[in-house]
């Protein structure tokens, strides 16, 4: 009769070791990649004042350390990062204030701020509320500072960033989808971005292009693209020889949001200007959402594209119906084979 209670005891004690354990490793990943970066940001800047000027300098060494380094540690030492790491040392050049509490992705989001007491303000705040990356970007996004600096009802405006920063707590799953800290372990970032259904879907789908016998020709899964202030990760890349185009596809678990939509004009924008040749038609953008009670299927082109989209893309493509058949019925297949319930 007792070995239940027992059970409970024993059940308890190991998670809490678990817990524990996780919690260790996480914080020392977090302050070595803390520490680390602003040691390379300080060396960078330092080779920079003893030679040539930034300009050249960032077209030239940078390029080649990052190749050396990329080679040898992966690629989360490509050019970007480094200049991330600069702007970290810059933004925070005396080593004392740099609370080890937050992580670098943190770090890289507060660099960003122009105004030193605005970015003292967010770094505090977040030590203190305990904020999680997304928490923070979302608070210099909607300006709370500067919104908290302006109000005369400061304790409404408090309120709503409390609620906001609660919705977007740290999840366990987010820091093991962090694409720093994987990148900085080189391991595959790939493996990590999407949940179980998701990568379940991408592979139909994948699979369901590769079959239409349209011209389609696979690319990449989850390629990364990036800005001077994100990451990007595009769920699949295909080209298409008969339309001599990219086609890119975003997947989401939800409803379409005009976020979703901007977003994925974003990816075209980016596209079209750094990986489009000259004679390659204009990128199409294609965001399936996925819902348990039913699928939205859109394609997205930008607005000088949508007469030759219209004209040329259509008879080569899946129709948004068909595409939205088969969403719906390979979520229901993935969903069939995990044994998942209640996913939304």
């Amino acid at each position: 009769m007792n070995k239940l209670p027992q059970q409970d005891a024993l059940f308890q004690q190991v998670s809490q070791l678990i817990q524990q354990a996780r919690q260790q490793i996480q914080r020392s990943v977090n302050t070595a990649m803390v520490q680390i970066y602003w040691q390379i940001g300080n060396l960078i800047i330092e080779h920079e004042q003893q030679g040539e000027s930034r300009a050249a300098y960032g077209k030239q060494q940078l390029e080649q350390l990052s190749a050396r380094l990329s080679a040898e540690f992966g690629k989360g030492f490509d050019v970007t990062n480094l200049r991330n790491m600069r702007r970290f040392y810059e933004a925070f050049p005396i080593r004392e204030t740099v609370s080890l509490e937050l992580s670098w992705s943190h770090y890289n989001h507060l660099a960003r701020i122009e105004n030193p007491s605005a970015r003292e303000w967010y770094q505090q705040e977040a030590v203190q509320q305990g904020w999680s990356v997304r928490a923070l970007e979302r608070q210099i996004s909607v300006l709370y500072y500067e919104r908290l600096l302006a109000s005369q009802d400061k304790a409404s405006v408090e309120a709503e960033a409390k609620t906001n920063t609660q919705l977007l707590a740290q999840q366990p799953q987010d820091y093991l989808r962090d694409p720093y800290i994987l990148d900085f372990l080189n391991l595959d970032s790939a493996r990590y971005q999407e949940a179980d259904l998701e990568q379940g879907i991408i592979n139909n789908l994948q699979q369901f292009l590769l079959e239409l016998g349209k011209g389609f020709a696979f690319v990449e899964r989850q390629q990364r693209i990036r800005t001077e202030d994100q990451d990007f990760y595009i769920d699949l890349v295909f080209y298409n020889f008969k339309l001599k185009c990219f086609l890119l596809i975003d997947l989401k678990l939800g409803k379409l949001s005009h976020q979703d939509v901007g977003q994925m004009d974003t990816y075209i924008r980016i596209y079209d200007q750094h990986k489009k040749s000259d004679d390659d038609n204009a990128t199409i953008g294609l965001i399936l959402c996925s819902q348990k009670s039913e699928a939205v299927v859109k394609y997205s082109i930008l607005t000088d594209s949508e007469q030759m989209f219209a004209a040329k893309y259509l008879p080569y493509l899946p129709s948004e119906a068909e595409l939205k058949h088969e969403l719906e019925r390979e979520r229901a297949w993935v969903q069939q084979q995990l044994g998942a319930n209640d996913e939304e």
